[in-house]
């Protein structure tokens, strides 16, 4: 597996934060968040040892354990989750089929120009494309403790957008691109989507290195979603049969339901999104670390063709 060498910790620390944000180190805790401040406890929480146990492997440094598998690494601090009621701009989703109806997997609002779009995994995503499915998707913004603030938002039946490629690749071969988009209708009263929640702004070619990076998504069953604080790291791919270059992301206890859910970092407009947890092995095969494939210009294509209602892609059988 390819290594990263690393930077020294206070210069990685600061780079990051200027680069993967865009803001200087001190304004970080400040930067406007859609609403929802910066959580305050940041600075304390990144301590200088956290920070230097979080930094990628370097190959150079001689006698320790270098991770061969997608788990955590040796020594990894693995930042701790949380339950919470959730941020308007993050959700779940809910299928109805003529046997009932369920949940699954995570999603966010990114903005857009008909203000009616969410981001997913593809792997989340692709059952549901064509003009008949046979399973409907609903779209249901800060959903927890079984109360839909915003309402349901339908999931047109032509409005779920996935690469070709990765309808063509499958879900292993094509994780480079499991990312889907699905374009809703207004709720019951008739609301579009983002004018309700607002949107988080969708950032691509930015780079792997991310701090801080907040994590959103919402377990199988449970009753709230997650969050935690962390960031990520590239993770070229140790397994052959999932080839290409990914986000990796330690947080414990991102178990199923979460995949789909948002890789956010602070803009000073408000909240953006780098990643969606998806790609490796589906986003990975332990609950503490995680992967989204890179954000670049398949997922500015499949972005386009959602916001100007291209026809969808779909299997080829």
């Amino acid at each position: 597996m390819r290594r990263t060498r690393v930077l020294p910790y206070a210069a990685a620390f600061a780079a990051a934060l200027m680069v993967g944000t865009g803001l200087a180190p001190a304004a970080v805790a400040q930067a406007p968040a859609a609403g929802h401040a910066v959580a305050p406890e940041l600075d304390t929480y990144w301590n200088a040892a956290r920070m230097t146990a979080a930094l990628p492997f370097d190959a150079d440094r001689e006698g320790e354990a270098q991770p061969t598998d997608d788990g955590p690494r040796p020594g990894e601090h693995i930042p701790p989750s949380r339950s919470f009621d959730g941020i308007p701009q993050a959700g779940t989703f809910f299928w109805t089929d003529a046997t009932g109806t369920g949940r699954t997997c995570s999603g966010s609002v990114v903005r857009s120009p008909g203000r009616d779009l969410v981001l997913s995994a593809g792997h989340c995503l692709k059952g549901y494309s064509g003009a008949s499915p046979k399973r409907h998707l609903g779209f249901v913004p800060q959903y927890h403790d079984g109360l839909k603030p915003f309402g349901i938002f339908p999931v047109k039946d032509d409005g779920v957008y996935v690469a070709q490629e990765y309808y063509d690749l499958g879900e292993h071969a094509g994780a480079a691109y499991d990312v889907g988009f699905a374009v809703t209708g207004p709720n019951e009263d008739g609301k579009r989507l983002e004018d309700l929640t607002g949107g988080v702004q969708l950032l691509t070619d930015t780079g792997y290195f991310h701090v801080p990076v907040r994590m959103i998504g919402y377990p199988a069953n449970a009753a709230k979603p997650l969050e935690c604080w962390s960031w990520t790291t590239e993770w070229p791919s140790d397994d052959p049969a999932d080839p290409g270059t990914f986000l990796r992301i330690a947080c414990d206890a991102f178990v199923g339901g979460t995949s789909g859910g948002p890789m956010l970092v602070p803009r000073p407009a408000g909240w953006a999104v780098i990643g969606v947890i998806g790609g490796y092995h589906t986003g990975g095969d332990t609950p503490q670390v995680s992967y989204s494939a890179y954000f670049s210009t398949a997922v500015r294509a499949l972005y386009r063709a959602a916001v100007t209602g291209a026809p969808p892609a779909g299997p080829t059988t």
